[in-house]
C-alpha cells in the first residue's frame, strides 16, 4: 500500500536524486561557476535511472520481492555514482585548474543510499509479516 513508511523512504530517495541535483552543484569550478549535474552526461544518465527505479519501486508496491529488487539495483547503482564522485574528487584533488572545490551535491548519492537501505529493511519487514500470517492459514 501506498502508506507504508517504506514508501516514504522511497519518496525521500526519489527527491534526493531526482530533485535536489537540480539545485544544489556537485562542486565549484576555479572560475567560481558552479557544476552541475547536467554539464555531464553520465551523471545525468546514472541519476535519471536512479530516479526512475525509485519511482517504479514506489508504484511497485504490491510486489514486495520485485520492490526488493528494484532497491537493490538502486543501492547498486547509487554506489557507482559515488564511487564516479570520489574517483573524481581523488583525480582533481586540492586547487587544480578546473575543481576548486567540492560541494555538498557530490554526497547526495549517500543520502539516497540510506533511504533505500531503510526502505528494504522495512519492505523485509512486511514480508517477513505476511509469511507468517501465511503459515498460520
Amino acid at each position: 500500500m501506498l502508506q507504508r513508511i517504506q514508501t516514504l523512504f522511497l519518496f525521500i530517495a526519489l527527491i534526493i536524486t531526482g530533485v535536489l541535483p537540480f539545485f544544489i552543484p556537485l562542486w565549484t569550478l576555479n572560475d567560481a561557476k558552479e557544476f552541475y549535474f547536467l554539464f555531464n552526461q553520465t551523471y545525468v544518465a546514472f541519476f535519471g535511472l536512479s530516479t526512475t527505479l525509485s519511482l517504479l519501486s514506489i508504484l511497485s508496491y504490491k510486489k514486495r520481492q520485485n520492490q526488493f529488487v528494484i532497491d537493490r539495483l538502486n543501492i547498486i547503482l547509487n554506489l557507482i555514482l559515488l564511487g564516479l564522485f570520489v574517483y573524481r574528487s581523488l583525480n582533481l584533488s586540492g586547487e587544480t585548474i578546473l575543481v576548486s572545490e567540492k560541494g555538498v551535491g557530490m554526497f547526495l548519492p549517500i543520502g539516497a543510499i540510506v533511504m533505500l537501505v531503510l526502505a528494504n529493511k522495512y519492505i523485509k519487514k512486511d514480508e517477513d509479516l505476511v509469511k507468517s500470517a501465511d503459515r498460520l492459514r
